[in-house]
């Protein structure tokens, strides 16, 4: 029969990154990548981008890493696509894209969700609905930003799509879109899987007729258009799966896909996210409530400020990368009592948009580089565990975290985050986990469409690999020094939050 292969592609806003993976391994055999921006010159807070940059950057990185592989490209049985979360793809009746998408990190929605949320009876009575608030960076409030401010282009409006929901619309030609990236949208009550009437028609009586059928994350979105695989070189009997949002497709390339095990990304931004059988609703609206890409729950926490914080301290020392784990090394845990409040692009979790970078402790004692590299890393950490207590108060038990992003590859802060976490920390030995995990949810998607029924935690259980020499075991007494640090942080955040609104007026 020969070896069948998977293809995952991860669309993201700097660039798509595409792996081959062996079906029967799991091994990673070619990967590619290609990088890009956002469109320049917007107003402030405008993050868009054209959806033809992630159709040109896809086709390029598939073909790409098909031939780094050396594979026959007829042996390929399935692609799965990872992307963005939250992004607005507008369409027209013709299917074709009416203006560039708004972005997940587009904050020009701010009136259109305080808008909403009012019409809708606040954020309790949200919440109730759909199980989650409405943020700027959700699709909801983008969709009401298009029909307020755009309204020539509203009226144009036929199809609204996700962007992963987009890119299966190009391999496919059917519109679709799973249960894990439409819960980020805001329009979807995520405890019983479908779209909510209320906020639907809050926004217009006519838009659900605008939102694709939704569907469980194990059914296929379709099979390879015949122009599509001529191109690429594959058979047209390709299955594309559900694919889903780049945190649900992590989780799976994380094998996050079963209690216990909790993902967290140091990157730019921070998200950590745990697999639940349940729905997990915060009453407070910090943790979001996401379906994830498996048919389960993924509840998630997001923060602003990661590696935001740490490379602004590093060029400000003229640091190498390492140079920096260096000096953070030679400072004590705890960074003899400085702080660090990270709010260097407000916050969305605590939920802080005027905040601003606080540096409290400064003495004769602390002013040194080694303290003030430690501080960003130590402070970025405990902003991320703000959230991971929060999961915990919603009955989210770690047993193990698994590290990703960039951050992950520091050694200094994969013990900082062992320390202050309090739980084991490991990374994984395949870094592209979005575009791992969505290779992953294609071969198990193809492998349920000819009868071969798997669970999905026993595919990820089976091919997810932990590196183990980068395991950290929690430190007791670093694990004290940062409890008590941890709750002089909350406080901080918490005297100081109207200092920051007031700040804005300076």
């Amino acid at each position: 029969m020969g070896q069948e292969y998977f293809i995952g592609v991860d669309s993201g806003t700097q660039s798509t990154k595409t792996v081959i993976v062996e079906g029967e391994t799991g091994k990673v055999v070619g990967r590619a990548s290609k990088s890009y921006g956002l469109i320049d010159g917007l107003p402030q807070g405008h993050m868009e981008q054209l959806p033809s940059t992630w159709v040109e950057a896809l086709m390029e990185t598939v073909s790409a890493s098909i031939k780094a592989s050396d594979i026959n490209p007829r042996r390929v049985r399935g692609i799965g696509v990872s992307g963005q979360q939250h992004g607005f793809v507008p369409l027209d009746g013709d299917s074709n894209v009416i203006r560039p998408a708004k972005l997940w990190n587009d904050t020009s929605t701010a009136e259109e969700c305080r808008v909403l949320i009012e019409s809708l009876g606040g954020r309790d009575s949200v919440i109730r609905l759909i199980g989650n608030t409405i943020p700027p960076g959700f699709t909801a409030p983008k969709i009401l930003w298009l029909k307020r401010r755009e309204p020539w282009n509203y009226d144009r409006l036929r199809t609204v799509l996700l962007p992963h929901d987009y890119l299966n619309y190009y391999l496919t030609g059917r519109f679709s879109m799973e249960y894990g990236d439409a819960s980020g949208t805001a329009l979807m009550d995520v405890r019983h899987r479908r779209w909510s009437t209320d906020v639907v028609e809050a926004i217009d009586p006519g838009l659900m007729e605008m939102l694709p059928d939704l569907h469980s994350s194990d059914e296929a979105s379709g099979y390879l258009r015949s122009d599509v695989s001529r191109q690429l070189g594959l058979s047209e009997d390709v299955i594309v799966s559900a694919g889903g949002g780049d945190n649900m497709m992590s989780a799976i390339g994380t094998g996050n896909t079963k209690p216990g095990i909790v993902t967290v990304s140091l990157g730019t931004s921070g998200t950590i996210y745990a697999y639940s059988n349940k729905p997990v609703i915060d009453p407070e609206g910090e943790i979001a409530a996401f379906c994830d890409s498996t048919n389960g729950w993924l509840p998630l926490v997001c923060t602003m400020n990661v590696t935001v914080a740490t490379e602004l301290v590093r060029k400000l020392l003229n640091y190498s990368h390492g140079e920096l784990e260096e000096a953070v090394q030679r400072a004590p845990p705890g960074s003899n009592g400085l702080i660090l409040l990270p709010y260097l692009q407000g916050e969305r979790t605590p939920n802080i948009p005027d905040g601003t970078g606080v540096l409290y402790g400064l003495n004769t004692r602390t002013f040194n580089t080694e303290n003030i590299a430690r501080s960003a890393m130590e402070g970025v950490t405990m902003g991320l565990n703000y959230g991971f207590n929060r999961l915990k108060t919603l009955e989210i038990e770690p047993l193990e975290v698994r590290l990703t992003g960039g951050g992950a590859r520091n050694k200094a802060w994969r013990r900082i985050a062992a320390d202050i976490f309090n739980v084991e920390v490991v990374t994984l030995k395949v870094e592209e986990g979005a575009a791992y995990g969505a290779a992953l949810q294609a071969n198990w998607t193809y492998y349920r469409s000819v009868g071969e029924a798997t669970s999905i935690s026993e595919l990820t259980d089976r091919y997810v690999e932990v590196d183990e020499s980068s395991r950290v075991k929690p430190n007791p007494d670093n694990v004290e020094v940062y409890t008590r640090l941890q709750r002089l942080q909350d406080k901080l955040s918490t005297d100081l939050r109207t200092g920051f609104k007031d700040h804005k007026d300076l």
